[in-house]
C-alpha cells in the first residue's frame, strides 16, 4: 500500500493512478489522516458486487433456520376472535 498526502497526489496523479490500475492500493492523507483511497476498477467492482449480494448469501447460508415449514399456525384459543362483537 502506498501512502501519500493529497498535496504530492495532485502533482503525480497519473502516475499513482498508473499504480492503482496495476493492483496497488493509494492511501490519501491530510495532515497524516486517511482521508481517501485510489483502487483499480477490477478491486471495486469486485468490492462493490459482493457487497450487493450479502442477503442473498445470508438467506443462503441460514435456509434451515428460516424455513417455516413444521410451525404449527392454528389459531389458539388464548387469541381473540376478530369476527367476534361483544356489543351486538
Amino acid at each position: 500500500m502506498c501512502r501519500t498526502s493529497i498535496y504530492e497526489a495532485r502533482n503525480n496523479f497519473s502516475a499513482l493512478v498508473k499504480s492503482a490500475e496495476e493492483g496497488e492500493v493509494i492511501e490519501l492523507t491530510r495532515y497524516d489522516k486517511p482521508v481517501a483511497v485510489i483502487i483499480s476498477w477490477e478491486e471495486y467492482e469486485s468490492k462493490n458486487s459482493s457487497d450487493d449480494d450479502w442477503l442473498s448469501k445470508w438467506r443462503e447460508e441460514y435456509k434451515d433456520v428460516l424455513d417455516d415449514k413444521g410451525f404449527d399456525i392454528t389459531p389458539s384459543r388464548e387469541a381473540p376472535d376478530p369476527n367476534y362483537n361483544p356489543w351486538d
